[in-house]
């Protein structure tokens, strides 16, 4: 492959990036201009630290260079055991730098500071399988509890005893969808219900969705043209305006044939609001899908590609076991990860996720 693929040259054009930058914010122009001002700072704060890397490895290897030479070039034997000595700590030290370098160059996912629309459906199970959705419901609220996200339940379509059957749950918080993104796809429980008689061991699932939130000027919706918007009396078990008011908003996206239903809220105007959230973060995602599709060369990551019918995990209760299919990873301690206790599922899956996108990087540069 040609030089100009290499990852000494990505770094080197990087550098000479960060240059240019800092050449930039010393002139009149930007100093006279706070939005070009705020711009450039931005673009210097996100090269400075990989450019720092870089400029350590080039003086790095100069050192390993002079080492080496002393190494094969000078007669006394205790001159060469000290230039071998210093050269093992430098190759260390360069190994070390460019598997930081890798890291700092794999792209960032634009989403992942945003707060995340989580949609969890039972499956197939019957009312096992609607329990199970409750059992995640319940998981993902302890678990943004335990990280200070804030949380909404923006809908719950609940069956009579305890199941339900969808739920809509917002998490708002730095970095919530990058902590969440992977959990989307069928979960599968392995249990006896309760209401089984003979002991025998049921299977049943439940589809989880995570969807980044965006805002209104990220997806322009035609609320004349695109949007059939019906307005009903609440329904479903509970809830004090209950076939009380004409608070329940269905959303219909017409291009795309999307569907939303917000009914939680007393208010008219706030079920819509949070009905044309959804919504928007549901057409972003239809979006994002249409560009993987269109990339068809891309390589599809180790941990998956969020599809909805992709069976991802299995929480199986007699042998007290959660695997995650996609990495092989297993927990033995199922109500502890049903209390919220994921962080280990989703260190795992985010370490795999990096370590198949550096492979990917160093095919692309070697």
């Amino acid at each position: 492959m040609s030089p100009e693929f290499s990852l000494d040259a990505k770094l080197a054009d990087l550098a000479a990036q960060y240059d240019d930058v800092s050449r930039q914010l010393g002139t009149p122009e930007v100093l006279g201009d706070p939005s070009q001002l705020r711009r450039l700072g931005r673009e210097l704060s996100r090269l400075e630290p990989v450019v720092a890397a870089y400029r350590e490895l080039v003086e790095v290897r100069a050192q390993l260079d002079g080492a080496r030479q002393m190494r094969d070039d000078e007669a006394d034997e205790e001159m060469r055991a000290l230039a071998r000595e210093e050269m093992a700590e430098l190759e260390t030290r360069e190994t070390q730098l460019l598997d930081d370098l890798k890291v700092a160059l794999l792209p960032r996912d634009p989403n992942d500071d945003r707060n995340v629309i989580v949609e969890i459906r039972a499956g197939a199970g019957g009312e096992e399988a609607a329990l199970f959705a409750a059992e995640l419901l319940r998981m993902y609220t302890r678990y943004a509890q335990e990280h200070r996200f804030a949380t909404d339940l923006m809908s719950l379509n609940e069956t009579g005893i305890g199941g339900i059957k969808e739920a809509i749950l917002e998490v708002a918080g730095d970095g919530a969808y990058s902590r969440l993104k992977f959990e989307g796809g069928v979960h599968r429980v392995q249990r006896v219900p309760s209401t089984e008689s003979s002991g025998r061991i049921h299977t049943s699932t439940a589809t989880v969705i995570v969807l980044p939130e965006v805002d209104a000027i990220e997806v322009e919706i035609d609320e004349e043209r695109d949007l059939r918007i019906e307005v009903k009396r609440s329904s479903g078990p509970g809830g004090q305006s209950v076939n009380t008011t004409d608070s329940a908003v269905r959303i219909t996206h017409l291009p795309s044939g999307l569907v939303v239903e917000i009914q939680d809220e007393k208010s008219q105007h706030k079920n819509k609001a949070k009905a044309m959230s959804v919504l928007r973060s549901r057409l972003y995602d239809l979006e994002l899908a249409r560009q993987r599709e269109s990339q068809s060369a891309e390589r599809k990551l180790m941990v998956g590609g969020g599809e909805r019918s992709e069976k991802i995990r299995t929480y199986n209760f007699p042998d007290n076991r959660v695997t995650d299919h996609r990495i092989g990873f297993t927990i033995h301690n199922v109500p502890a990860v049903l209390e919220g206790q994921i962080d280990p599922l989703i260190d795992a899956l985010q370490m795999a996720d990096q370590a198949d996108r550096l492979h990917a990087l160093t095919e692309s540069v070697e």
